[in-house]
This record gives C-alpha cells, structure tokens and sequence, in this order.
C-alpha cells in the first residue's frame, strides 16, 4: 500500500499521534517511565543497605511503570484505529448491513428510539397492596410533620 494510503501503519495515521496534545502524552509517558524506573532502582539501593521494606517497593515501580506503558500503548492503538475509520471512505446511506458483534468489539452508541405509549385498555386489576402503599405515600404528603409510625392505617 502506499504512503498515502489510510492503512493503519501509514503516514496519515501516524501523523496524528504527533499534534501537541499527542507530544505532550508521549513526554509524559516518557519521564513517568523513566521515573518510576528510577524510583525502581533507588529502592533496590536502599533494599541491598538493609532496609528489608524497600524490597517491595523495588518490585512495585517498575509494575507502575509497565501500566503506565500499558495505558499510552492503548490509547496510541486507539488512536490510529480512529484515525483509520475517519480515512475511510464513506458507506453508502442506503445500504446499512447489520452490525457485526465480535467478541471484544464496544457496542455502538446509538440514539435512543421514542416509544408511544399507549394507556392500558380494559378493566384493570386492582393491585391492594399497591393500592395501599400508594394511599400510606398520599397520607405521608398530606402530613408532613408525621413520622412513619403516625400513619393510622
């Protein structure tokens, strides 16, 4: 494919990752790492001198800085996959094909779809224990300096 092209390994998709917003996400994600790598070998320093407690912490730093990696990695991938559909061509609006639902897909956001009501017909069925909680909640609006206990019913 060409260098032009939307694939996702392409200079137009890449190209986005490097916006100030984006360099200012890879600096971080760079000292962070470095950091916390660094933090990583000052406990083990201090962990070969005695201190029995910095043992865990010289494991610990370098766990945040894999999940700091983990965290950038998924938003670059993020990223390029949204950049790649905004490269797409459009689909004709008269052909719509059914979503695909693979596994590890996120669900579309869709806009919700109004539904009429209609009221009920026929004889409805009086519910009285419904038909007392609703009359206890009228009595308790009708009092409102009563306590639950009040209620007379």
């Amino acid at each position: 494919m060409s260098e032009t092209g939307s694939a996702p390994g392409t200079l137009n998709v890449m190209r986005r990752l490097w916006t100030p917003a984006w360099i200012a996400r890879h600096v971080a994600m760079v000292v962070l790492v470095v950091g916390f790598l660094g933090l990583g070998w000052w406990q083990i320093s201090r962990a070969t001198a005695g201190n029995s407690l910095s043992w865990g912490y010289a494991v610990e730093w370098p766990i945040f800085a894999g999940f700091v990696v983990y965290v950038w990695w998924r938003e670059v991938k993020l990223a390029r996959r949204k950049a790649a559909e905004a490269d797409a061509p459009p689909a004709d609006p008269a052909v719509e094909p059914a979503p695909a639902v693979t596994a590890g897909s996120r669900p579309a956001v869709r806009r919700p779809v109004r539904v009429s009501r209609t009221p009920a017909t026929g004889d409805a069925v009086e519910d009285t224990d419904l038909a007392a909680y609703n009359h206890y909640l009228s009595w308790l609006n009708a009092n409102p300096g009563a306590r639950p206990g009040d209620y007379p019913g």
